[in-house]
């Protein structure tokens, strides 16, 4: 471990940080009305009680008013934020872990009508594609101010006794002045690449006045927009000289690419099917030419990626940021000689899309993340002994038979297939998504090392069940799909299942109608496009695909806008009838009442889930509790202690689809706050 390359210390000028492995300045929005407070100091708590060298906040903190976040963002201009940042900055210092904070104006990456309702500011009047609002372009007296604000926001977290600051630029208001895609300005701000990069530095003279020469500033860029008529590389190189000759700049933190899109955002943060690390080598040549010291990190999920990226010389430190989401205690594990225990990040980017729609940033399989004052991420053993029963091995049910057996009790699954998994090893079938078979992996492996017992080829039926002498019984027997839509015609669909588990193979001509706006119509359309299938996707929604957040749907776009293949929103299949050697389906809409028809071989459904559930009603009458569950106490994280039936021999819980058709993120979670306490 002492010669371990992520282990060894990084001296930045005055502060050592005591290893190479860092969280990134990220946004999982949990602040409350703009402050840092209980929960967001907790969750960086966690990792620095873990060890991780530097934890870095917000991503990014808002240094005006009219910047408002669009979503939960730390308001860097309210100077109540001072106290806060340094109760979590004193915190993680107990354990050793630098703290920084990312400072950001949005510029046009926002709303005029968010917040105080001020129009946004660009150096242009170009709309952002994501956020649709068109920019003031800054005046004079506008750029005064900014300068202003960056420097007043610099100075209170200096006052809060961070370690340092990073700007943001990519993206956002600073990179827009450096691109000539978004700055259309005359001189002094406009033109050349030294007028175009005069506000950044404007800004950092003005910051270096507030905080002195000491206190650590880098800045975080791309160094290559990847967009014609924008930043190159060669460009990005020369910034990236510029910004380490000014003598004001700390570190840089480099980044390649766009976030202006969806797309272009996904490039940048690649999720689960994208290539690991693709923008390491890239950082890496602009360390090797400016030898300065550079960070970096996208998509760096495992610790053999990070190691070589510092061993190699890439960089000097190494972000792991979605996967300290999925395992805060990461450098614990390499320090102990335990990381194949650790929880693997699958990229599904459940995190980073919640945000994105407004949400808090929760791991799709570590629910304590992002609930740290109410969720455990290390399981207390309990005071008395028990045996569990799980009834299906899926996500949520191996979660409940891990977390229980971490408590020290006695664990029984029984599953009625021939393998765990349940519909992640049905999702894991396209090769895209094969990376959430870890999610199940990684609990069969903790189950084994704990001693749990999984019984494949086992149908549990109710007397086999009080047989056992159970104390609890978890029913985790997830779902199925609804089989009797359309009313008319419902015995000649097939659905979405049917064509991911290749027990039916696709038509040539295809209508896939999906109802439930999740993972399995688009899985299922991209097995049937790649074919060569005249396809079309129906949705009765005004957007396909509700459920499938903004990066998530990227890479099935890619795979899907081809010439076969077309997308009709707000129709809604009402029936489907044979007509010699094709089908006809009928096709009417909320909207309207309408007759029109569709001539295929072959209708896929995703009509959503119909909950498994004829062993919980079985098991109902036997149990102390009834099946009940005390939301209240579930929710605040306290032990279930409801008893409806004095004579009953067992508690009994159902979690997942089980209870009714959500995701895997809800049946993990179920899981979890179930029977931590048990």
């Amino acid at each position: 471990m002492a010669q371990d390359p992520l282990l060894q210390p990084f001296q930045l000028k005055h502060l050592t940080i005591k290893n190479r492995l860092m969280m990134t300045a990220h946004e999982p929005a949990y602040p409350v009305d703009g402050m840092p407070t209980e929960l967001y100091r907790a969750y960086h708590v966690e990792r620095a009680k873990a060890g991780i060298g530097l934890t870095m906040t917000a991503g990014s903190a808002a240094v005006a008013k009219d910047s408002p976040p669009v979503f939960n963002n730390i308001l860097a201009y309210k100077d109540e934020v001072v106290p806060w940042l340094r109760e979590l900055t004193d915190a993680c210092h107990e354990h050793g872990t630098a703290v920084m904070i990312q400072l950001t104006h949005l510029g046009r990456r926002t709303r005029w009508d968010k917040a105080d309702w001020l129009p946004a500011v660009s150096a242009s009047h170009h709309r952002e594609a994501s956020h649709r609002a068109f920019p003031k372009q800054v005046e004079d007296w506008d750029i005064d101010r900014l300068i202003r604000d960056y420097a007043d926001a610099a100075e209170r977290m200096h006052a809060a006794g961070l370690d340092g600051i990073e700007l943001q630029a990519y993206g956002h208001l600073m990179d827009q002045f450096w691109s000539p895609l978004t700055n259309t300005l005359e001189a002094p701000y406009g033109g050349s690449l030294d007028n175009r990069l005069r506000f950044t530095f404007d800004v950092l003279r003005a910051i270096r006045e507030r905080v002195g020469p000491e206190f650590i500033v880098g800045v975080r860029y791309t160094g290559d927009e990847q967009l014609p008529g924008g930043l190159n590389a060669d460009e990005g190189l020369a910034i990236s000289r510029r910004l380490k000759d000014s003598g004001m700049v700390d570190f840089l933190n480099v980044v390649r690419g766009h976030i202006d899109t969806d797309p272009g955002l996904t490039d940048v943060i690649p999720v689960q099917g994208m290539p690991s690390a693709p923008h390491l080598d890239f950082a890496g040549e602009i360390k090797r030419q400016v030898d300065f010291p550079t960070f970096h990190g996208a998509k760096i999920q495992d610790v053999g990626t990070a190691r070589y990226a510092i061993e190699s010389g890439k960089v000097d430190m190494i972000g792991m940021t979605r996967a300290h989401m999925a395992d805060p205690h990461i450098v614990r594990k390499i320090m102990e000689g335990r990381e194949e225990e650790i929880r693997p990040c699958v990229g599904a980017n459940y995190c980073l899309d919640r945000i994105y729609q407004g949400g808090a940033a929760y791991c799709i399989h570590n629910a304590a993340t992002g609930r740290e004052t109410t969720m455990p991420h290390d399981i207390p053993r309990a005071g008395q002994k028990r045996r569990i029963l799980v009834i299906g091995a899926g996500p949520g049910g191996l979660e409940a038979a891990r977390v229980a057996a971490e408590r020290g009790h006695e664990v029984v699954v029984m599953e009625a297939m021939s393998q765990a998994g349940g519909q992640v090893r049905l999702a894991a079938q396209s090769e895209r998504r094969r990376e959430m078979i870890a999610i199940i992996d990684w609990r069969l492996a903790q189950c084994d090392k704990l001693g749990v017992e999984i019984r494949y080829n086992c149908w549990a039926e109710a007397d086999e069940v009080r047989q056992e002498n159970p104390d609890v019984v978890i029913v985790a027997t997830g779902g199925y799909p609804i089989e009797d839509k359309p009313g008319v015609g419902h015995d000649l669909v097939v659905n979405s299942w049917d064509i991911l588990s290749g027990h039916i193979k696709p038509g040539k001509r295809v209508l896939l109608f999906d109802d439930a706006g999740d993972h399995p119509a688009l899985q299922a359309a991209e097995i049937i496009a790649r074919t060569g299938a005249e396809l079309e996707i129906m949705t009765p929604d005004r957007t396909f695909s509700a459920e499938i957040m903004a990066m998530n749907l990227v890479p099935y776009m890619r795979a899907l806008q081809r010439p076969n293949v077309t997308f009709t929103p707000t129709y809604r299949l009402k029936s489907v009838e044979r007509n010699a050697d094709s089908l006809v389906a009928t096709i009417t809409s909320d909207y309207l009442d309408l007759n029109h028809e569709r001539h295929v071989d072959q209708v896929v459904v995703n009509y959503g889930i119909t909950p498994m559930a004829d062993i919980y009603f079985d098991l109902k009458p036997y149990a102390s509790n009834g099946g009940e569950v005390n939301y209240d106490d579930l929710i605040v994280g306290k032990p279930q202690n409801v008893v409806r039936n004095e004579g009953g021999r067992f508690q009994l819980f159902r979690i997942g689809d089980a209870v009714e058709s959500r995701n895997t993120h809800a049946a993990i979670y179920d899981a979890l706050r179930l029977t931590k306490d048990l």
